[in-house]
């Protein structure tokens, strides 16, 4: 741990913002606009987290990346505490005029540092619930409703809460339109300049891809069955599967069986890539079968970007983005038979996958957009820092 003298900031210095997230990986891929916002504003960023091969990538973005080794799988109470500890005294050290925590074991774990800390500024921003809001079962219930007694009984009168979609709002107890209170972002934005359409490849077959994190909560599993019954009804589909096991989430589908998935015919799994737009250059559909959990998928937003048409499930999170018939096509969560007659719908319309994937676009650009997040946080910040602490 770095000392606290290394640390200190003479008084009327820049102010500071720490950023608490448990993989710099996590950072990385979707928060770093965040970071770009925090510097516009003239703050001077940290970000605390668990530093594995994205330290570089953040370091790039202006902000300073401090080591706090947690296990993010564990739920061990007195595991915790122990992180809440360690991050309260490199809070006392670095001294943030804000402490932004990133989804909710960050949130957990940062808010009751900065109670230890003595830092009333807060901004909680919750990401999804991941299996804990994809759970309907009486475990579920219950999850939810500790995790909001939990994040609510860690806030203060200068507490700000981000959310992705208002549903996630009203569960921890808050009313999405309290304007002084809660934000509702476009997710963590994507860049439209970068990832723009292409023109579609031909069909049939329609290619159909999902890029995710290969949990059982994101459906890839409902994937393959769909794709299984749009072909043996005739239909002319194809499935690729893009991203990995999560080897720190106890979630996450075996790679025993990603390998047999590819052997259905019709099915590729092509384990992670950095090519997004390479990807959606070669398919017609992104399609994301969430089993709930969500915030904003950010493979949306992507899919989106490069004007592809959307298949997804009517849960939280999803069906902000997409309207059913208009950015593409909703189903229920679970349900293959559903998911299969969504395939075999565009497989028989190309012109239809043309028209959504347009939609789609244009939805991107109407608020969700990277600058758009970013505009959105440093009206956030800046309201903070001119309001008494």
């Amino acid at each position: 741990m770095e000392t606290a003298a290394a640390h200190d900031t003479a008084p009327g210095g820049p102010k500071r913002i720490a950023f608490v997230v448990t993989e710099d990986w996590f950072f990385a891929s979707h928060f770093l606009p965040m970071a770009q916002a925090a510097r516009e504003l003239g703050l001077e960023v940290a970000v605390v987290t668990r530093v594995r091969d994205h330290r570089a990538a953040i370091e790039a973005a202006g902000a300073k990346v401090i080591a706090l080794e947690a296990e993010r799988r564990s739920l061990n109470p007195m595991a915790a505490g122990y992180a809440a500890g360690r991050l309260a005294a490199i809070l006392k050290a670095w001294r943030p005029d804000i402490v932004h925590c990133i989804a909710l074991r960050a949130i957990l774990i940062g808010g009751a540092a900065a109670l230890m800390a003595g830092i009333p500024r807060r901004v909680y921003a919750l990401t999804g619930l991941g299996f804990l809001g994809a759970r309907q079962d009486l475990v579920g219930r219950g999850a939810r409703i500790a995790a909001r007694m939990l994040v609510r009984g860690l806030e203060t009168r200068q507490t700000r809460y981000l959310f992705e979609n208002p549903e996630d709002a009203a569960l921890i107890g808050l009313d999405p339109g309290d304007a002084s209170r809660v934000t509702i972002l476009g997710g963590a934005g994507v860049d439209a300049a970068r990832l723009c359409p292409q023109p579609l490849p031909p069909q049939p077959p329609l290619k159909v891809a999902v890029v995710a994190r290969m949990l059982w909560s994101k459906g890839a599993d409902v994937a393959v069955e769909a794709a299984k019954q749009a072909r043996e009804a005739g239909a002319a589909v194809e499935l690729s599967l893009y991203g990995a096991p999560d080897p720190s989430n106890p979630k996450a589908v075996p790679e025993e069986t990603l390998q047999a998935w590819s052997s259905v015919p019709g099915v590729t799994w092509h384990g992670r890539t950095d090519d997004v737009a390479g990807v959606w250059r070669d398919h017609h559909v992104c399609c994301l079968p969430s089993r709930g959990g969500e915030g904003l998928p950010r493979t949306l937003l992507e899919g989106a970007a490069c004007g592809r048409a959307l298949v997804t499930t009517d849960v939280p999170g999803c069906r902000r983005f997409v309207r059913d018939g208009i950015e593409g096509l909703l189903v229920p969560p679970g349900d293959a038979a559903a998911l299969a007659g969504a395939f075999a719908t565009l497989a028989a319309d190309s012109g239809l996958v043309a028209r959504m994937g347009a939609a789609a676009r244009a939805r991107v650009l109407d608020g969700f957009t990277e600058r758009d997040v970013m505009e959105a946080v440093k009206r956030v910040y800046a309201a903070m820092l001119a309001a008494p602490p």
